[in-house]
């Protein structure tokens, strides 16, 4: 008989990794661990997490990233923007760092680890970490200044050399192990200094005024209005590496619009990250890391700086020990992008993902998945069948999304595997996203 079973069922994934819940089929435990089946399921630990709008794709993200810090990896959230995860991280017993006035500032400029350990350096190798964290610090400002609140535009060549020219003649003007900050640039460019003239290769005030003046205009920007105080003045609370959770809680600027967030995120991920990479080539970090970003429609909008350090993370990350959880609500966003570059590159984040979890949606966009992951028209039906409607009339706002908690998990080209997710009592209370909308009704 079981030669001759006619219907198609996926093998069971390995028991091991982070338990999520039942198979909706077989009913036995469905685990993930996408760091641990790279080389034997996969060849990359990078997850994409994609569903409607309520279907839970937080939650899973959550639940993966508490697992995996159970096992002993570190959680980096670097640009929480709805602070979705504050609560977590403090029930890990891990950092928050809250960026809004009145709160929490970061040095976009700052250097971490790397710069505090400068004093311990001979000569020779000082000038050398020097150099590369000034290299850094010029092109976060490239990156910043391509923002609606900077030039709207990457800069020309004569700017850029103006840039990164201040960058270290403002670096160089602070003692050893103290970072400049982006009035201290601002500063350098002012006060046009004749090192820096001589880089411009010009004698005119008039000639090196109409090179700097837009720079300087889009760095003052960047330092008044809806961002004054958040990124213009020294780090407030480094981050701690030796937590193990730790998030950037930009939920206090999200009322400032899409452009303040847009460079927040920046700022925060430029930082984050430079923490994290600088602490491991000292040995200072010698755990796993895993990124979730959650919102991935608002980063990949922040500028073609974010959207290059996304496609470098994820093409890195295998070597480093690191795993991204893209989270996001359809491709169209990736599509939305300005330049065809960047979306290419957007493209293939989730074409680099050898773990797909997908939470309801519809036909339509079950059809653009497809185009890049392949699914079989059975799957497409099963989980175009969690989006349909639950409820109608004047409870249907208070009910909760019929697909809620119901995904179909693709390892590679395996069969999806469709499963659904256990929380405990805790974890209802730490992952609910909905206590704002209810608060409303």
């Amino acid at each position: 008989m079981a030669g001759l079973f006619p219907f198609v069922q996926a093998g069971s994934l390995p028991a091991e990794g982070v338990p999520i819940g039942p198979d909706l089929l077989a009913h036995e435990l469905v685990c993930l661990d996408p760091p641990g089946w790279v080389g034997r399921l996969t060849t990359n630990p990078s997850v994409w997490i994609q569903g409607q709008p309520g279907a839970g794709k937080s939650a899973m993200a959550k639940r993966l990233c508490l697992g995996l810090v159970a096992y002993g990896y570190q959680l980096l959230v670097p640009g929480d923007v709805k602070g979705e995860y504050a609560g977590l991280v403090h029930a890990l017993g891990g950092q928050v760092v809250r960026i809004g006035r009145g709160l929490d500032a970061i040095n976009p400029l700052d250097s971490g680890p790397l710069g505090r350990h400068l004093t311990s350096l001979v000569a020779d190798e000082r000038d050398r970490v020097l150099a590369e964290v000034n290299g850094r610090r010029g092109e976060l400002l490239h990156a910043l200044l391509a923002t609606p609140h900077g030039l709207t535009r990457r800069p020309g060549a004569e700017e850029s050399t103006a840039i990164n020219t201040a960058v270290r003649l403002a670096a160089e003007a602070r003692p050893t192990g103290v970072d400049p900050t982006i009035p201290d640039v601002i500063a350098v460019l002012r006060e046009s200094p004749q090192p820096l003239r001589d880089r411009l290769i010009t004698r005119d005030e008039n000639a090196y005024l109409r090179a700097v003046r837009p720079v300087i205009a889009a760095l003052e920007n960047l330092c008044d209005g809806p961002l004054s105080g958040l990124f213009d003045r020294p780090t407030t609370a480094p981050l701690d590496l030796s937590q193990p959770a730790l998030a950037i809680d930009l939920s206090p600027i999200l009322s400032a619009g899409d452009q303040v967030v847009a460079a927040g995120l920046l700022a925060t991920w430029a930082y984050s990250y430079a923490s994290v990479d600088t602490a491991r080539a000292f040995g200072l970090l010698d755990r796993q890391v895993v990124l979730p970003l959650d919102e991935l429609w608002r980063a990949l909008r922040a500028g073609p700086g974010m959207v290059a350090a996304m496609d470098g993370i994820t093409r890195l990350n295998r070597s480093k020990g690191e795993i991204s959880l893209m989270i996001t609500h359809s491709l169209q966003d990736l599509e939305a992008l300005p330049t065809e570059e960047d979306r290419a590159k957007a493209r293939g984040l989730m074409e680099r993902c050898d773990t797909l979890i997908l939470a309801a949606m519809p036909v339509s966009e079950l059809a653009r998945v497809s185009a890049q992951k392949p699914l079989t028209a059975s799957e497409v039906s099963l989980v175009a069948s969690w989006a349909s409607p639950a409820a109608s009339g004047l409870d249907a706002a208070a009910a909760a999304h019929p697909g809620r908690g119901k995904y179909l998990i693709k390892i590679g080209q395996r069969v999806g595997i469709p499963a659904r997710l256990q929380l405990t009592d805790a974890e209802r209370h730490l992952y609910d996203t909905d206590a704002a909308m209810r608060r409303r009704s």
